[in-house]
């Protein structure tokens, strides 16, 4: 659904509502950001839009300013969590075969440590 409303069996829709608890990291009017639950690196934070939209390429393709600002709170993120000077990556999934398991797109913020290169 790309109209961006909350729906009612969305785990990450659920968080951001309260319905379920979260170690919260940053609020804004638009973003919510949250700690994985399984981490990956250091700093693993989650990123997700407050309006339901299923992954990257829909939530680009009907709210690009939202999109961006996405982007934007990453940067913001990795500033109040201390990676920015060291260096952070920034990873959407999109649907299954990529590994995304929630589908309410959301931006992974990894870094703390050195983080391995891709396909190694």
């Amino acid at each position: 659904m790309a109209d961006g409303q909350a729906q009612p069996d969305c785990l990450f829709c659920k968080i951001v509502a309260g319905e379920i608890p979260a170690t919260v990291v940053r609020q804004t009017d638009l973003t919510f950001t949250f700690k994985d639950i399984n981490p990956q690196a250091p700093v693993h934070d989650l990123i997700v839009p407050r309006a339901h939209y299923r992954n990257a390429a829909e939530l680009a393709a009907n709210a690009p300013e939202l999109a961006a600002a996405l982007l934007t709170e990453a940067a913001e993120v990795a500033k109040a969590v201390g990676i920015a000077d060291g260096g952070y990556r920034i990873v959407f999934n999109t649907d299954a075969h990529a590994g995304q398991t929630v589908f309410h797109v959301h931006a992974h913020v990894l870094g703390g440590d050195f983080l391995s290169t891709f396909g190694t």
